[in-house]
Parts: C-alpha cells; sequence; structure tokens
C-alpha cells in the first residue's frame, strides 16, 4: 500500500519482491556484484551502443558499488533499480527499474536490458508487465513511461508488447554514447489504461 497523496515518499511502504511465473525481481543487495558483472561482460557487444555505463567496463567491485548504492536509494525511495533473477536455477537475468522519479504526478520511467544468452525469450517483457503493475497499483504511479532511441528497435518492441503507446519522438533529446545527438521516443502508459 501507498502512503496518502503529499506525504513524504520516505514512507510509502510496498513489498521489495515481485514474482512471475520464471523470475524474481527485486532491489539490488550487497554481494550481487559479481553475478551482474559476468552478465554485463557476456553482454557488452549489446550494451554498448546504448547505455552509457558500459562505457568503459565496470569492474566487479564498480558493479558491486552500484548493487549498494542502488539498494540506498531504493530505501530513501529515489530511484528503484531492480534486478532480474531467473526462478528455476537463480541465474541473473538482466535489470531493470523505476527511474527520473518525480513524486508530485507522480511519474516514473521504466529502463531495462537482458544478458545476451537470455534475450528474445520473452524475459524482459514479463518483467515490464509486472513493474508496471507494481508502480501502478503499489507505488501510486499516474505516468510511466519507456524512453529509447530511435534506432533501439528490441527495446521498443518490449515497450509496444507491454502496452505502452508511442507518444512522441523527442528529436535531438540526448546524445549517444557515440557523442552524437539521438533522437529518443516516448512510449506511455496510465493506471486507467
Amino acid at each position: 500500500m501507498t502512503s496518502p497523496p503529499g506525504s513524504d515518499p520516505i514512507l510509502l511502504n510496498f513489498p521489495d519482491e515481485l514474482t512471475t511465473e520464471r523470475l524474481r525481481i527485486r532491489p539490488p543487495r550487497p554481494g550481487d556484484g559479481p553475478a551482474i558483472n559476468a552478465a554485463i561482460v557476456e553482454s557488452l557487444a549489446e550494451l554498448r551502443p546504448w547505455m552509457p555505463w558500459a562505457q568503459p567496463l565496470p569492474s566487479v567491485g564498480d558493479t558491486e558499488m552500484l548493487c549498494r548504492c542502488k539498494a540506498a536509494d531504493w530505501l530513501r525511495r529515489e530511484d528503484f533499480m531492480l534486478t532480474l533473477w531467473r526462478q528455476s536455477d537463480g541465474l541473473f537475468v538482466g535489470a531493470s527499474g523505476l527511474h527520473r522519479v518525480d513524486w508530485s504526478v507522480p511519474r516514473m520511467e521504466i529502463g531495462y536490458w537482458c544478458r545476451s544468452s537470455l534475450s528474445g525469450q520473452g524475459y524482459i517483457t514479463e518483467a515490464v508487465h509486472a513493474i508496471t503493475r507494481f508502480a501502478f497499483e503499489q507505488m501510486g504511479a499516474q505516468r510511466l513511461e519507456i524512453r529509447c532511441d530511435v534506432d533501439n528497435a528490441r527495446s521498443a518492441a518490449v515497450a509496444r508488447r507491454a502496452g505502452y503507446t508511442l507518444e512522441a519522438r523527442r528529436r535531438n533529446a540526448a546524445r549517444g554514447t557515440d557523442g552524437t545527438l539521438r533522437d529518443m521516443l516516448v512510449f506511455v502508459r496510465f493506471p486507467q489504461e
């Protein structure tokens, strides 16, 4: 359950683990760094065109530090990184989360990536469905966005499969990982949809 509108987000109470048919979705924990870093190493070629944090390859220590900082952000209700773990064997599948939170609306942006060996198997779409429900039902979100580079067809396909509608193509909205200006697609969903 969420706290009444207008209260401090730090007082929001909601579960810190979601489950789907195949996934356990939870905030990062101390000790997750090695498993996440191994997936980053495996997926580096696919991540580098879209993810600034994959330039250069983060070390295991960098990834562990990220996990601990993002766990603290979760507790402060500032940013909500989520890790995706396969239920059948505990394998790290990828990461997602609710970012760029504006509690005055509330509005959030869902981001995601999948380890290369598991891409194309529907894990990210499954996670986005669960995270969307969580944001609307538990966090009181009134607007959810998925943003991606205009050329990131796989990310745009996930947004569409998860029921998001293309709202805008923002021209020259971001710098690509190569430093060039890039157009961004903005997909949205609202609680009444």
